[in-house]
C-alpha cells in the first residue's frame, strides 16, 4: 500500500463505498491518543504475548479463531510500529481502507489488521456470552440458586433402609 498510494490520489472502489487512500496513525483506534505510540506498541507486545502463552490451553475452534484475528491484527500493528519513520516502537501505522467518503471523515481510515482485532474481539466476546471456554466445554452451571435456599428435600440424598 506505501508502494502504490504514497503521493497519490484516493483510489474510488465500489462506486464511492471504499476508497484506498494512505495515512499514517501514531495513536490507538480512530486516532485516540496519538503521542502515546510507545505505550500501545508495549501494549501490543503484551498482548501478542498473552496470547500465545493462551494458545496452550486453547481447543475450541471459536476461541482459536477469535485470538489468531486479535493475535495476526496486534503484531501486523506492532511491526509497523517498530519498523516506519520516525523510529524503533513510534513508527506511524498504515491505514488505507476508508469508507464512503476518501479522507475518513465518515468512518474513521483503518487497515486490515485493525479489522482483524475488532472481528476477533467482537467473536471472542460473543464466545463469552454464550459461556464457551477455552477448552470447548460450556461454563459452568450458575450455582448461586444453591446458595441463597435452605436445604430442602431435594437437595437431600435419599436414604434407603437397609435390607436384613
Amino acid at each position: 500500500m506505501v508502494a502504490t498510494l504514497s503521493d497519490r490520489p484516493p483510489l474510488r472502489l465500489l462506486g464511492g463505498a471504499l476508497y484506498l487512500t494512505e495515512a499514517r496513525n501514531t495513536g490507538a483506534a480512530f486516532s485516540f491518543a496519538e503521542g502515546a505510540t510507545v505505550v500501545f506498541s508495549l501494549i501490543a507486545a503484551v498482548v501478542v504475548v498473552v496470547i500465545v502463552r493462551a494458545a496452550r490451553r486453547l481447543f475450541s475452534t471459536g476461541w482459536a479463531v477469535a485470538l489468531g484475528l486479535v493475535l495476526g491484527g496486534a503484531v501486523g500493528n506492532l511491526v509497523d510500529r517498530v519498523f516506519r519513520d520516525p523510529g524503533f516502537l513510534r513508527g506511524g501505522v498504515v491505514d488505507f481502507l476508508s469508507l464512503f467518503d476518501p479522507y475518513g471523515r465518515v468512518w474513521p481510515i483503518f487497515n486490515v489488521a485493525d479489522s482483524a482485532i475488532v472481528c476477533g474481539g467482537i467473536l471472542g466476546a460473543v464466545l463469552a456470552v454464550r459461556g464457551i471456554e477455552f477448552d470447548g466445554s460450556r461454563g459452568r452451571p450458575d450455582d448461586s440458586k444453591h446458595d441463597s435456599k435452605d436445604a430442602s428435600e431435594d437437595d437431600v440424598p435419599a436414604v434407603r433402609p437397609a435390607d436384613d
